[in-house]
C-alpha cells in the first residue's frame, strides 16, 4: 500500500503550529514508512505537486492571493485540516477586522498603494469545505498526532469537545477564580491546551477558542467581580481567538 500523501501549507501566521509539528519529529520517525511529507515548506525545499491526501493548513486568509491559493489547495486535497488560531479564527491578526486598513497600511508602509491586502483576516473556512479543525495558539502536539493517526487508519479523530474548566477538574487543579479571584476564560474556552494558565495559577487567556456553547454573558458579571474593568474585558477576548469570541458575544 502506498504511503498517505501529507503536504503542510502556511498563510498569515507565526509558523508556531508547523513549529509543533516538527517538535513532533520522533513519533513522525515511526510513520516513515506510512507517510510521505510531500510538501512542507517549514522543514524541506522538496516539493510534490498534488493531489494530497490530507493538507495541513497554518495561518489566516489575508489577501487576493491567499483567497486563490487555498481554493487551489482544497481542490488538491482529499482531507483538509486547519491547525491554530489563525487557520480556524482568524488569528490576532483578526483585529483588523473591526478598524480601517486603509487607515493601518497608510501608517505602517511608506507606499501602501503597493499593499494588496484583504480588509480582513479569516479563517480558511471562510473560503471552503474544511474537514477537521485543530484550535490552539499554538495547536496541542498531542491532537495533532492523534489526529494524524486516526486519519491514516481511517477513523476520527478524537478532538475534544469539553471546556478548559474541565481539564483543570480532571488534573485535579484548583479552580484559580474560586480560590484565588482570579479572572478566567476557561469556563468559555475550548479544550486543548491541559489547563496549562491555571496550572500555573493564571487565568485562562483562551488561546483554544470559544468552547461548542460558550456562555460568556454569563461569564462577564463574574470577570467584572474579579476586578476587570469594561475595557479589560474586551481586551481579554481580543486576543488570538478575537474574531470568534466577537461572533459569540454578539448572539448573546
Amino acid at each position: 500500500m502506498s504511503p498517505t500523501t501529507l503536504a503542510v501549507w502556511k498563510f498569515a501566521s507565526c509558523d508556531g503550529c508547523q513549529l509543533t509539528l516538527l517538535d513532533c519529529e520522533d513519533e513522525l520517525l515511526t510513520l516513515a514508512d506510512q507517510v510521505q511529507i510531500a510538501t512542507f515548506a517549514e522543514a524541506s525545499s522538496a516539493m510534490v505537486g498534488g493531489p494530497y491526501d490530507v493538507s495541513l493548513v497554518e495561518g489566516s486568509i489575508t489577501t487576493h492571493h491567499d483567497e486563490q491559493r487555498i481554493h487551489e489547495i482544497r481542490e488538491q486535497s482529499k482531507l483538509l485540516v486547519t491547525i491554530g488560531a489563525c487557520a480556524t479564527a482568524g488569528g490576532v491578526q483578526a483585529l483588523r477586522n473591526f478598524a480601517d486598513i486603509a487607515e493601518f497600511t497608510s501608517v505602517v508602509y511608506a507606499k501602501p498603494e503597493y499593499i494588496d491586502a484583504l480588509a480582513t483576516s479569516t479563517p480558511a473556512s471562510a473560503h471552503v469545505k474544511v474537514d477537521y479543525q485543530l484550535q490552539g495558539c499554538p495547536i496541542d502536539r498531542g491532537q495533532l498526532l492523534d489526529t494524524l493517526a486516526a486519519l491514516l487508519i481511517g477513523r476520527k479523530p478524537r478532538i475534544p469537545a469539553k471546556t478548559v474548566c474541565t481539564e483543570c477538574k480532571l488534573r485535579g487543579v484548583t479552580c484559580v477564580v474560586v480560590a484565588e479571584g482570579i479572572p478566567c476564560l476557561g469556563p468559555v474556552t475550548h479544550a486543548g491546551c491541559g489547563a496549562l494558565c491555571p496550572r500555573h495559577h493564571r487565568g485562562c487567556f483562551g488561546c483554544f477558542g470559544p468552547s461548542a456553547a460558550p456562555r460568556t454573558a454569563t461569564l462577564i458579571p463574574l470577570l467584572r467581580r474579579d476586578g476587570m474593568s469594561d475595557g479589560e474585558v474586551d481586551r481579554v477576548f481580543s486576543t488570538f481567538n478575537v474574531a470568534s469570541f466577537t461572533a459569540e458575544r454578539s448572539k448573546q
